[in-house]
């Protein structure tokens, strides 16, 4: 099979994919590391020393421990998904594929299939890592209410 060198739109289109592909896997890079932030801090009133300002008991503030576990599941799930979106691969199957040009057209499909994909799964990620972020000052703000009360 001889193969013919690729036209210069095509190299174009793909170094274009391939920016995008790495512009949204810092993305999805920044996102896990911004969830871990949060979770770290969702998990502080549960650590918190007793008596320090945001510190819950889990035997008298039952309901308020279990608020804040409950904020930190969207921010999981949002870990899960930047997660999926980061272990999607450019998966290829060439098998019964003859000829340089179908070959290139499976590759380029691929590719924009993932990208696509992973875009997908980021604004996803993004919703519940806001939901996450917002509980967990709902959570916040109702322990030192009650603190304060």
């Amino acid at each position: 099979m001889r193969c013919n060198p690729p036209d210069p739109g095509f190299i174009a289109d793909l170094e274009f994919l391939e920016n995008r592909d790495l512009d949204l896997s810092v993305r999805l890079g920044a996102m896990l590391g911004f969830n871990a932030l949060l979770i770290t801090i969702g998990t502080h009133p549960i650590s918190a020393s007793p008596g320090a300002p945001l510190s819950v008991d889990a035997t008298t503030q039952a309901g308020l421990v279990l608020a804040n576990v409950a904020g930190l599941i969207p921010l999981v799930v949002s870990c899960f998904l930047a997660l999926r979106a980061m272990l999607l691969g450019e998966e290829f199957d060439a098998e019964g594929l003859e000829g340089d040009t179908a070959l290139r057209q499976r590759l380029f499909a691929s590719f924009v299939h993932s990208i696509d994909a992973q875009a997908r799964l980021l604004r996803h990620a993004i919703r519940w890592t806001i939901a996450g972020g917002a509980l967990t000052l709902l959570v916040w703000a109702a322990i030192l209410f009650d603190k304060m009360g």
